[in-house]
């Protein structure tokens, strides 16, 4: 018996990409959001520079967050901001979390929450928006 399969996503599959798209664009636009206004951009900036990181990486990643966020949310240009995104959790992972170990629940944080978010982004890039997509207009 021979049996053939197709590259034709099941309306599963685009429910489920688009589920992912919506919780992951809802969370980097409050990550971002959070940043500016709860602990400020000079606040942020701050941080920065305290763990060796250029003061305008700060409000690079913000703007990345809020951004990238929106526009995973609305599911546009999907693919390429999952892809954009994966740079900055992978920094938050080294710079921000590398040096409190790896669980998360650990005092300030350990990496495992931004290497796996990097890796959902990962996910997110292969799947592309899913249904309910500005990018399938």
């Amino acid at each position: 018996m021979t049996t053939v399969t197709t590259n034709i996503p099941s309306k599963n599959s685009e429910t489920a990409a688009a589920l992912l798209r919506v919780v992951n664009g809802g969370l980097f636009t409050f990550h971002g959001l959070f940043k500016a206004f709860v602990f400020t951009f000079a606040g942020t900036a701050a941080y920065f520079q305290s763990i060796g990181l250029p003061s305008f990486l700060a409000y690079l990643t913000i703007a990345v967050e809020v951004v990238g966020g929106l526009a995973l949310l609305a599911g546009y240009k999907t693919r390429l901001v999952s892809l954009v995104m994966i740079p900055v959790l992978l920094g938050a992972a080294y710079f921000g979390h590398g040096a409190n170990g790896f669980v998360f629940s650990n005092p300030n944080g350990g990496w495992e929450y931004p290497a796996f978010w990097a890796v959902v982004m990962a996910v997110q890039a292969l799947l592309g928006a899913g249904a309910y997509a500005v990018d399938n207009r």
